[in-house]
């Protein structure tokens, strides 16, 4: 399971969606495809929209965190697009519905795609508000037998603090579960670490900016942070 976040699709302009990182993060997973590993997706919305950037606009949670969740199926059909361009077959499948532009989410629907060599990205959340795109990642790398969540940022793993407002970060090459929740590692949220805790699932967070990363965690190299029990 590969959680993305919606910013990573609009590179420096912290909005939208910009052409050439889209082809540059299709590339990198058509990589990993070709490599006959399964792959599921989870793609978030903050590019487009999300609710703690937009508190002041009346808007309230339950409306926004919907609109966040549609924001998310946009991001995933571009997607779609452009790993389809690289010759990949792929299947959205949207846990809110809209039959026009995605499969709904059935469990077994999903799973038979990763078995016919599909490329499978999973969009709207959870399909409910008041959760995070990061424990829809966990929610369904559970629900469809993964053996990894890998978390793609922009820095080289979990430190423990700031490493772009603090030279002395430190980067954790190997933390507990219990270690991320107590000391509130926020580069998941907590209810997605208790998911992944629960099943024992393992997370990788590394930095999807260089270019053989993913495919590197996809293949089980040590890069970035390991979060297991």
């Amino acid at each position: 399971m590969l959680k993305i976040s919606g910013e990573a699709l609009a590179s420096d302009r912290g909005f939208g969606i910009e052409h050439k990182t889209l082809q540059k993060i299709a590339k990198r997973i058509a990589a990993v495809a070709a490599k006959d590993i399964q792959i599921a997706i989870v793609i978030g919305g903050g590019n487009i929209w999300r609710y703690r950037d937009t508190m002041e606009s009346g808007i309230e949670r339950t409306s926004s965190d919907a609109m966040g969740m549609l924001a998310t199926v946009m991001n995933a059909v571009a997607l779609q697009s452009a790993l389809e361009s690289q010759g990949c077959f792929t299947r959205v499948l949207s846990a809110v519905d809209i039959p026009q532009l995605a499969e709904p989410y059935i469990r077994r629907r999903a799973v038979r795609h990763l078995e016919k060599g599909r490329i499978v990205i999973c969009a709207g959340g959870t399909g409910n508000p008041f959760f995070t795109t990061d424990s829809a990642a966990a929610l369904r790398a559970l629900e469809l037998t993964c053996d990894i969540l890998l978390k793609a940022t922009n820095v080289a793993g979990v430190y423990d603090k700031d490493p772009r407002k603090s030279k002395n970060a430190k980067l954790y090459e190997e933390l507990t579960y219990q270690q991320a929740i107590e000391q509130h590692l926020n580069v998941m949220d907590q209810a997605a670490f208790s998911l992944c805790a629960d099943a024992n699932l393992p997370i990788r967070v590394f930095n999807f900016d260089k270019e053989d990363n993913l495919l590197k965690a996809a293949t089980g190299e040590k890069i970035g942070t390991l979060v297991h029990r």
